[in-house]
C-alpha cells in the first residue's frame, strides 16, 4: 500500500471481512470511542474519527476496491470526508447506531418517551413456610412497606383543589427536538424537557404531604392464601398490591416467592415425598405390622417376611397436592432401612451366635451367590 494507515487494523478485522462484519465491527468501535462517551478525552475523540473515516471508506464498495489498490492516500487522507465536516456520499447508519448507543433520537426519529399510562412496579416479597404449610396450604397476614397513593391529593402531586397543567415547554409531550453540532455536522436531538423533566405536566402548587411526589411510603398489610403444593423458588401473584402506575397508570403486582423449610421426616422431589423408617433385624426377618409415616398420618402396614435393607413401599397419591388446584397428588415412598444392634451385652451376643450357628447358606442366598461367584472366578 503507498499509505501506512490501515483501515482494517484500525477495525480490527482483516482484509476479506464481510460488510456485517465490518458494520458489527465498526459499531463495538465506534461505541467504545464515541466522545458522548468519554467527555474530555481527547485521545478516544481521535480514535473515533480514525474508526469513522475507515469505516466511511471500507463499507463502500468502489472505495474499498480503491482503498485496497492505492491505500489510504487515494482519498487525501480524508476518507472522502471532503473536508466538510460531514459525511459526504457514504451508506453510513447513524441513526442505527445512535439509537444502539442512546436509545433512539438522532436525528428527529420517531422514538419517544410515553407520557400515557403505564402500570406501576411490581414488588417481591419472601416468604418461609414450614413443610407442612406448604404442602397443604395456609393463610397469612404480611406487612409490606411500599409507596402509594398520596391520599391527600389523590397521586396528582398537586396541593388539593389545583390540578398538575400542560407542560407550556414541550405541549405535554414530554420530549423536546434541538439542534446540536456533533462530529457529524448539526443534528436534531430529542431529549426529555428540562421544564417538566419528561412527564409533559407541570405542578404550579405541589401537594405539601407528598412534596409534589404524589406518592407517599406506607406499610401495608395484606391477607394471603397459599395454595396446597407449592415449593420453594415458586412466585405467587397477587394482583394490584404493587406500586402505583404513573400518569394515570393502574397498580403493579406483589409476587410472594416461597422458601420451604426442610422436615425432620419427610422429603419432597416435585410432588413426590419420600422417608426412611428403620426396622429391627427381628421385624425384617420374620414380617411385622407398624405404622409408617405420611404427611396425612400414619398408615398400618405388614413388613413383609425376608425384607432387604433399602426395600422400598410406594403409597399411590399420598404425596404433596397438586398446587395447580387439581385433584392429583404425588406418591409417598417409604425406604426401609434395618437396623444392626449395637451395645449389646454377653449374653445378648451369645444368644445371637447361637442363632448363627443354626442357619445355613440356604438362608442367605445373596450370601452364598456371592461367593460362590468369588469361587469360581479364581479357578
Amino acid at each position: 500500500m503507498a499509505d501506512s494507515k490501515d483501515f482494517y487494523e484500525v477495525l480490527g478485522v482483516n482484509k476479506n471481512a464481510s460488510d456485517d462484519e465490518l458494520k458489527k465491527a465498526y459499531r463495538k468501535m465506534a461505541k467504545k470511542y464515541h466522545p458522548d462517551l468519554n467527555p474530555g478525552d481527547t485521545v478516544a475523540e481521535a480514535k473515533f474519527k480514525e474508526v469513522n473515516e475507515a469505516y466511511a471508506v471500507l463499507s463502500d464498495a468502489d472505495k474499498r476496491a480503491k482503498y485496497d489498490r492505492f491505500g489510504s492516500a487515494a482519498f487525501d487522507g480524508s476518507g472522502g470526508f471532503g473536508g466538510g465536516g460531514g459525511f459526504s456520499g457514504f451508506d453510513v447508519d447513524l441513526g442505527d447506531i445512535f439509537s444502539q448507543f442512546f436509545g433512539g433520537g438522532f436525528g428527529g426519529g420517531s422514538s419517544r418517551r410515553s407520557t400515557g399510562p403505564q402500570k406501576g412496579a411490581n414488588l417481591k416479597y419472601g416468604m418461609t413456610l414450614e413443610f407442612m404449610e406448604a404442602a397443604f396450604g395456609v393463610e397469612k397476614d404480611i406487612t409490606v412497606s411500599k409507596e402509594d397513593k398520596c391520599d391527600a391529593c389523590n397521586g396528582t402531586g398537586a396541593q388539593a383543589g389545583t390540578s398538575p397543567e400542560t407542560c407550556p415547554g414541550c405541549k405535554g409531550s414530554g420530549r423536546i427536538q434541538q439542534q446540536q453540532q456533533t462530529l457529524f455536522g448539526m443534528t436534531m436531538v430529542s431529549k426529555d424537557c428540562p421544564t417538566c423533566r419528561g412527564r409533559g405536566t407541570v405542578i404550579r402548587t405541589p401537594c405539601g404531604s407528598c412534596r409534589g411526589t404524589g406518592r407517599i411510603l406506607r406499610k401495608k398489610q395484606i391477607h394471603v392464601k397459599v395454595p396446597a403444593g407449592v415449593d420453594t423458588g415458586d412466585m405467587y401473584p397477587i394482583r394490584g398490591e404493587g406500586e402505583p402506575g404513573k400518569n394515570g397508570g393502574g397498580y403493579g403486582d406483589l409476587y410472594i416467592q416461597f422458601k420451604v423449610k426442610p422436615h425432620d421426616v419427610f422429603k419432597r422431589e416435585g410432588r413426590n415425598t419420600y422417608c426412611e423408617v428403620p426396622i429391627t433385624m427381628t421385624q425384617a426377618a420374620l414380617g411385622a405390622t407398624i405404622d409408617l409415616p405420611t404427611i396425612d398420618g400414619p398408615v398400618s402396614f405388614v413388613i413383609k417376611e425376608g425384607t432387604q435393607p433399602g426395600d422400598t413401599h410406594i403409597m399411590r397419591g399420598k404425596g404433596i397436592p397438586d398446587k395447580n388446584g387439581s385433584s392429583m397428588r404425588g406418591d409417598h415412598t417409604c425406604k426401609f432401612i434395618v437396623e444392626i444392634p449395637t451395645m449389646m451385652n454377653e449374653s445378648q451376643k451369645n444368644k445371637l451366635r447361637d442363632f448363627e450357628g443354626l442357619l445355613t447358606d440356604k438362608n442367605y442366598s445373596k450370601k452364598s451367590g456371592f461367593f460362590q461367584k468369588v469361587k469360581n472366578f479364581f479357578k
